[in-house]
């Protein structure tokens, strides 16, 4: 079995769009709009094949996370693998450039990965790691 997709509930699908696509080279496909459920939602898809579908409709609860390490029990980040180190750290510096915080690292975990952690514009964890 390989896993398909995750999906994460946003107020702002373009936004999450355009960062998943920008940082990650992300493919979008065409919106998918159920009226009656008032949803909407696409599939973002990456070089691997795996998907992260993106969904929206109305009075969604707030985010858990935060900037101060507060987390929330259930999945708690998307992890991204990059080639080499060097990749890891320039895609911190490109986090850094365009106004995001690194909450951790670059470093080497405890498990022998070198990476960071940033969140997304909906306060999604997102690690950029490689084992290499």
């Amino acid at each position: 079995m390989i896993l398909e997709h995750v999906a994460i509930w946003t107020d702002d699908l373009e936004r999450l769009i355009a960062f998943y696509t920008k940082f990650f080279d992300g493919k979008a496909n065409k919106i998918y709009i159920n009226k009656a459920k008032q949803y909407e939602s696409y599939f973002i898809t990456f070089r691997s094949g795996a998907r992260l579908e993106l969904m929206t409709r109305p009075f969604l609860p707030e985010n858990m996370n935060d900037t101060i390490g507060l987390q929330h029990k259930g999945i708690i980040h998307l992890a991204f693998e990059a080639a080499t180190k060097k990749e890891v750290d320039e895609k911190a510096l490109e986090f850094i450039a365009n106004g995001f915080q690194i909450l951790d690292g670059p470093r080497v975990t405890g498990d022998g990965y070198y990476e960071f952690v940033t969140l997304d514009p909906d306060n999604n964890r997102i690690e950029v790691t490689t084992r290499k």
